[in-house]
């Protein structure tokens, strides 16, 4: 994998994301994984950002709160098994990288991302906050994501994108 400039990436990751195969990663040596479908990529504070959600209930929610740094990485569109097991699966139960045969490269800060995907972001965690339904101006768009069967309200951790690989 090579390196790139977040600029130069940023409008062809930003198309690449809407296929889904998209990965947060955290942990270090001993890392869990987790299928996200809501990830943003930008610039505020005059640095180039990712930001990415995750609700309590998730076992990759420990490993947010306690790392530094994080990646998202995504995976081919031919991954689309190893897709599914990840966002059905939880790393409580079972080691989903184990299990799926990815191999671990590490960034930054030893962040761990996968030598299988097409892009890699690194991100250093800047800022973390709840999202909450009094905040909400029009709370239509959310309905089918917050109820009794999905979970309770994600937090969002914005990073600063420290490097971007892809292969």
């Amino acid at each position: 994998m090579r390196n790139m400039d977040f600029t130069e990436a940023m409008p062809i990751l930003t198309q690449r994301l809407e296929r889904g195969g998209v990965f947060l990663t955290v942990g270090g040596e001993n890392p869990n994984t987790m299928t996200i479908g809501w990830c943003q990529l930008g610039t505020l504070w005059s640095i180039p950002i990712c930001t990415v959600y995750v609700r309590p209930e998730r076992y990759t929610y420990q490993f947010m709160e306690e790392s530094r740094y994080f990646t998202v990485s995504v995976l081919p569109e031919e991954a689309k098994a190893i897709t599914a097991y990840c966002g059905t699966k939880s790393g409580r139960d079972t080691d989903k990288i184990k299990d799926c045969g990815l191999t671990l490269r590490y960034g930054a800060g030893d962040a761990p991302f996968f030598a299988e995907s097409e892009w890699a972001l690194v991100c250093e965690k800047l800022y973390a906050q709840d999202l909450s339904p009094e905040h909400m101006v029009v709370p239509a768009p959310i309905e089918k994501y917050y109820d009794a069967a999905h979970g309770g309200w994600h937090r969002s951790y914005i990073g600063r994108v420290v490097e971007v690989y892809h292969r």
